[in-house]
């Protein structure tokens, strides 16, 4: 029999989400214009013929089901297909990962007489609480000599733990057997732990977090694979919800999501994916292409033609990736291709920035049309870029920009403003913390003159400055282990030398402070997250809006705070802590210091139109987003970084590939895929610029060490009509 499922080939840009939606709206046209295939249905079925029923689909059916690879993806396929179909039909929109977790969650009354677990409702562990939790059990088992085994610190091997669950999860391994695939993946490899160590951590991690309800996305994608997905019942209701699944950019889905698919294939449901071969950009966190390619197989295959005329890629990508693989071969780039070289890297930041600025401000190009795009980027490079370009009036977006939420002077104002209130606080607060959160805390915020939204280029003032700020905390703070304390400003004797904005702000500062510390006292604050609350509205909110970018790091706070009292309270209800709810909140304002919380609450996006700003970003997130601009500027095109995965692979993901499962990973299949990854980059990079491509390469890198990346064939290709 035919299969009227749909398997959507292509690369990057070649149109494979509008064939997409495209199919789907074939599927549910109005049934009038399908009325002369009910007769042939009805003579075909009385001589014994089985006709699928989704010659349409009906309004009055189940669900259809809609995938995408990543969350930003999710919600503008969402957006597009329920605009196309006038939202007549029911549309569920996920992340593979977020299918799992609801559907782990709704069907948990299930997992808990399948698996006798103890009646009580699941609660996901946010990344940074699972490590710290893990951390905390582990430890015992974690001494000197294992770290110096594992060659890192506590930290990162927590999180190699953690991440081998997580890679096991996503190929449905079970936990039980991962000391099987790490022992014939890692072979006589004596520079790491015993895998029997490694598993056993992982058990235990695993059945401690099931006894208390907590689940991680590892835990989550296990119990679907492993349980739900066999569980008849399950079965039962899940062919009951959904006719049709539509999948997007399956190349970046872990091995699971095939069983998913085929589950539903079975039972008659219709599906429709698209895949691209020079995608994968999740492989080594847990996507498996080629496993989910298998699916082809069932479907109807169709092969859509390269990228768009307009783009590079066409003109490009066999010439770059023949210099690449073939760097004897004499050829020269055509004008397309520009370089900026320099000796050190310094010079390089600063001329490519000026590039872009002489580019934009001779309106050759539009800043929204420009993307830097870097294997990695430093934050000395971040802030290089952004100051240059920011200073002519050019506005940029860093992609994801994953900067620790501590480092926004509101929140660590905010911090210190907890040890001031609550007792036993008085160790993780000092001179320099208290003079910031003056300042912070009396700073008014005017809107522009043409607009009466805040931006981020919005005029500050502040009643406390930096000087004053100084002087106070100099003469009015009181150290002390216990109860640290703000004394008035007349303890100052110059404090004249205030001034009287200064000191009207510093005297309400303190007076909320002394008020908030007495009802803390008498226990009339529910929480720190109701004290957050309350300074967020009286000192910073004023009524007015914030920017974005303050206001994503305060919801950001306020979730991170509400997810770690919940934990907390979870815990204690199930064994009765030792430690005070103070000891608590020391360890929230230790976690939040070390960096492992950014400021990416959810939606990740501003509301409204796109920001009129250059594109900043590495290799993994531009390519993740499926952007695509007229000029692209290739940072440190000489660097080593643009064929290695770098953080995006975490550590034993080729032992969990469906095709090679517990083989192995050899010097030479690593040059191989190393090879194969800067192919696949090139080839969706140049898919995705229209007009020009700056190789920007410098001498030495950051360290002072020569760049001899796999690039810089291509760089030299190019040096004829360099911009220098």
């Amino acid at each position: 029999m035919v299969s009227h499922s749909v398997w959507i080939v292509g690369t990057s840009r070649s149109g494979k989400t509008a064939r997409l939606v495209e199919q789907f709206c074939s599927w549910v046209q109005p049934e009038k214009e399908y009325a002369e295939l009910f007769y042939t249905k009805n003579l075909l079925r009385k001589k014994g013929v089985h006709i699928p029923e989704f010659l349409y689909l009906k309004q009055t059916e189940p669900g259809v089901l809609v995938l995408a690879a990543n969350d930003d993806n999710r919600r503008e396929l969402g957006d597009i297909i329920v605009t196309s179909t006038l939202g007549k039909y029911a549309v569920r929109a996920k992340t593979p990962l977020g299918f799992f977790q609801d559907e782990v969650i709704l069907f948990w009354p299930l997992l808990i007489n399948s698996l006798s677990l103890k009646a009580q409702f699941p609660v996901r562990l946010r990344p940074e609480t699972e490590q710290e939790l893990a951390t905390k059990l582990w430890r015992p088992q974690l001494d000197e000599e294992i770290l110096r085994v594992a060659g890192v610190n506590e930290s990162r091997l927590v999180r190699r733990i953690l991440d081998l669950l997580q890679l096991a999860a996503y190929s449905g391994v079970p936990c039980e057997d991962i000391a099987q695939i790490l022992t014939r993946g890692l072979g006589e490899n004596s520079t790491t732990l015993e895998p029997e160590f490694l598993a056993s951590l992982l058990l235990d991690w695993r059945n401690w977090c099931l006894e208390r309800g907590l689940l991680t996305y590892g835990i989550i994608t296990e119990l679907y694979s492993q349980h739900l997905l066999s569980d008849r019942n399950y079965q039962q209701h899940l062919i009951k919800r959904y006719q049709a699944v539509l999948a997007d950019d399956v190349d970046d889905y872990p091995s699971v999501a095939r069983l998913l698919f085929e589950l539903l294939l079975d039972q008659g449901a219709v599906g429709a994916f698209s895949y691209n071969p020079d995608g994968a950009v999740r492989l080594g966190l847990g996507a498996d292409p080629n496993y989910l390619e298998g699916l082809a197989e069932r479907c109807r295959v169709e092969i859509l033609t390269g990228p768009p005329p307009e783009s590079l890629g066409e003109q490009l990508t066999q010439q770059m990736v023949e210099l690449v693989t073939e760097p004897m071969a004499l050829s020269s780039l055509p004008k397309t291709v520009h370089s900026i070289q320099t000796t050190s890297r310094a010079q390089l930041l600063r001329q490519t920035a000026e590039e872009i600025a002489n580019a934009i401000q001779s309106q050759q190009v539009k800043p929204e049309e420009v993307a830097i795009i870097a294997p990695g980027l430093d934050a000395i490079a971040r802030y290089t870029l952004v100051e240059i370009l920011v200073k002519q009036n050019i506005q940029v977006e860093s992609l994801n920009d994953q900067r620790p939420l501590v480092s926004s002077p509101v929140i660590r104002a905010l911090l210190t403003m907890l040890a001031l209130v609550y007792p036993g606080l008085g160790r993780v607060v000092d001179r320099d913390a208290v003079a910031e959160m003056l300042v912070v805390l009396s700073r008014k915020q005017q809107p522009s003159e043409n607009s009466s939204l805040l931006t981020p280029n919005s005029s500050l003032t502040t009643d406390i400055d930096p000087v004053r700020a100084g002087l106070i905390a100099d003469y009015c703070f009181v150290p002390h282990p216990d109860r640290p304390n703000l004394l008035p400003v007349s303890a100052f004797e110059r404090w004249d030398r205030i001034g009287y904005a200064a000191t009207t702000a510093y005297n309400e500062i303190l007076q909320w402070l002394e008020q908030q510390r007495s009802q803390q006292e008498l226990r009339l604050i529910p929480s720190p997250i109701s004290l957050l609350d309350r300074a967020i509205v009286r000192f910073l909110w004023n009524g007015s809006n914030l920017p974005y970018e303050q206001l994503a790091a305060l919801r950001e706070l306020l979730e991170t705070a509400q997810h770690y009292w919940e934990i907390d309270t979870r815990l204690r209800q199930i064994a009765p802590a030792q430690t005070t709810p103070h000891t608590t909140l020391i360890e929230f304002i230790q976690l939040l210091r070390r960096g492992t919380i950014t400021a990416n609450p959810y939606p990740v996006r501003p509301i409204g139109g796109a920001r009129k700003a250059v594109t900043l970003a590495t290799i993994f997130q531009y390519r993740s987003s499926r952007r695509s601009h007229r000029w692209h500027f290739w940072l440190d095109a000489g660097s080593p970084l643009w064929a290695k995965g770098g953080a995006a692979t975490l550590f034993g993901a080729p032992f969990f590939l469906q095709d090679r499962l517990g083989e192995p990973w050899t010097a030479e299949d690593e040059k191989l895929a190393q090879e194969r990854r800067l192919q696949r980059i090139l080839t969706d990079l140049l898919s995705r610029v229209s007009q020009r491509v700056y190789l920007c390469h410098s001498d030495l890198a950051v360290n002072g060490q020569e760049q001899l990346g796999p690039l810089l064939p291509l760089v030299n290709a190019c040096v004829t009509h360099s911009v220098i």
